[in-house]
């Protein structure tokens, strides 16, 4: 039997999956649309499975706030295409809901919630949206704050359609106005550290010697170069420090400075990137439409 255009589009629209999965569990049942389907169904573990190493490094940051506190997720896909599916972005905010409400210790504990009550667990809806959407999708990480009393926990999302950074900021003193204004800034300046007093040692013993060697070779007495070394770092520690760095909204003012004369003091943030540090393979948008043809 002849696989048309059309019963492909409605096995796809039926199922979700991707069209060429669909095309081929067409062929297999012979045309016989609830065979497909049943087929589909059957295979979907092992769809997962193949599709396991393909490398997601897009997706989206959700999270989560109640009394409890507040969790970020950061769900996987391989294409932005898909990040944008409601069923995806759905899914990542159940995620983080229940990462908040059940406070799992790790990523595995996380993976063995049920998603829902008496339903299938976080990994195997994960499966499933997988067979649906037809792409790797990873639940990466996530982080979770409690909420304390005396602190206030604010988060803000960035990015639209999809939120691609997430941040949570822990504030004493202050308001819900600074903290999230703090949060925004995080968002945006990326501060690896609170204050200077949180770099590790060895970070700055490393920054001080790279520095040494390239004030060292302007040839100046060591007295200078000694100076010119201190200066340098307190530069660097004010650009990767949030206390050292202009406030976003102020530039003439820095954090610290915002914090001391709001009587605040920041306890912790935390600034969750889609895809940061995943390898991403280079390939191009007409290599991958070669590469679904001759699969097909």
């Amino acid at each position: 039997m002849q696989i048309t255009a059309a019963m492909v589009k409605e096995l796809r629209e039926r199922t979700g999956a991707g069209m060429m999965e669909c095309k081929k569990a067409l062929q297999e049942a012979g045309g016989d649309m609830e065979a497909a389907i049943e087929l589909m169904r059957k295979s979907g573990q092992a769809k997962a499975d193949k599709k396991a190493g393909r490398v997601a490094a897009e997706g989206v940051i959700a999270a989560a706030a109640g009394e409890a506190g507040v969790a970020l997720v950061e769900i996987n896909s391989e294409t932005d295409f898909v990040a944008k599916e409601a069923d995806f972005q759905a899914f990542a905010q159940r995620v983080a809901e229940r990462a908040l409400a059940a406070a799992p210790a790790d990523l595995e504990a996380l993976l063995a919630l049920a998603l829902e009550e008496g339903g299938a667990t976080v990994e195997e809806a994960r499966r499933e949206l997988v067979a649906r959407l037809g792409e790797n999708i990873t639940v990466r990480r996530f982080e979770r704050l409690a909420a304390a009393p005396g602190r206030i926990l604010a988060h803000y999302l960035h990015g639209s359609p999809v939120r691609r950074i997430g941040v949570v900021v822990e504030l004493e003193g202050g308001d819900e106005a600074l903290a999230r204004d703090l949060a925004m800034h995080v968002a945006a300046s990326r501060p690896q550290y609170v204050s200077v007093e949180d770099v590790p040692t060895e970070v700055l013993e490393k920054e001080r010697e790279i520095l040494r060697a390239q004030a060292e070779a302007s040839g100046k007495p060591p007295e200078i170069v000694q100076k010119m070394v201190e200066g340098r770092l307190r530069k660097q520690l004010g650009e990767i420090t949030l206390l050292g760095q202009p406030f976003v909204k102020d530039p003439d003012t820095t954090v610290g400075k915002l914090l001391e004369r709001a009587g605040a003091k920041v306890l912790r943030f935390v600034r969750l990137e889609v895809g940061e540090g995943i390898e991403r393979k280079a390939e191009s948008f007409a290599e991958e439409v070669m590469a679904q043809v001759k699969g097909g």
